[in-house]
């Protein structure tokens, strides 16, 4: 084989593997986005059953007020929360507690314990919080196969040709 020959079968693996890094990149954050598209589904299902449960609780728990105020706060807060991870994590971390103090109110209040509506409503709510930390763990697994490629040499030279950015992880407050 000839030098031109040679050099036309290097600029063809260069090229091919140059295609399969870029394509593997943008696969890999579509899947970071998608990710992150359903981590806010599991957030909307959350603050759609909020206004149900803090409704069950008040007419039960009537002297539990902070509470119930500090989760419609923290609801409508986090409401108004646009952008990526970084900015909802905070938020989004505070209303979790928020809704971990409502519940345990439970406890307190037996007659709240045996209405069905409310036992329905913490049921739905557990779920979400479940589909949640499912959706999130996801997504970070998603950010951190993207944000590695990004990092690692020879895909970081197309990804900074073709200005790939990291991604933020959706860590809610406290988390490690």
């Amino acid at each position: 084989m000839t030098i031109l020959g040679w050099a036309g079968l290097a600029f063809a693996a260069v090229t091919g593997y140059g295609v399969y890094s870029f394509n593997r990149l943008v696969r890999l954050r579509n899947q970071a986005l998608a990710a992150w598209s359903d981590v806010e589904v599991q957030l909307k299902r959350r603050h759609d059953l909020l206004p149900k449960l803090v409704e069950a609780v008040r007419r039960h728990a009537a002297y539990e007020r902070s509470v119930l105020e500090e989760v419609t706060r923290l609801r409508a807060e986090t409401a108004g929360a646009r952008g990526g991870p970084e900015r909802k994590a905070v938020p989004e971390g505070r209303l979790g507690e928020a809704v971990q103090r409502l519940l345990a109110l439970a406890e307190a209040y037996p007659e709240l314990r045996a209405d069905r509506g409310f036992v329905r409503l913490q049921r739905e709510i557990s779920e979400v919080e479940n589909d949640l930390q499912h959706a999130r763990r996801f997504y970070n697994g998603a950010v951190r196969l993207l944000n590695t490629r990004i990092d690692s040499f020879p895909d970081l030279l197309l990804a900074r040709v073709f200005r790939f950015r990291p991604m933020a992880y959706f860590q809610l407050e406290g988390d490690g």
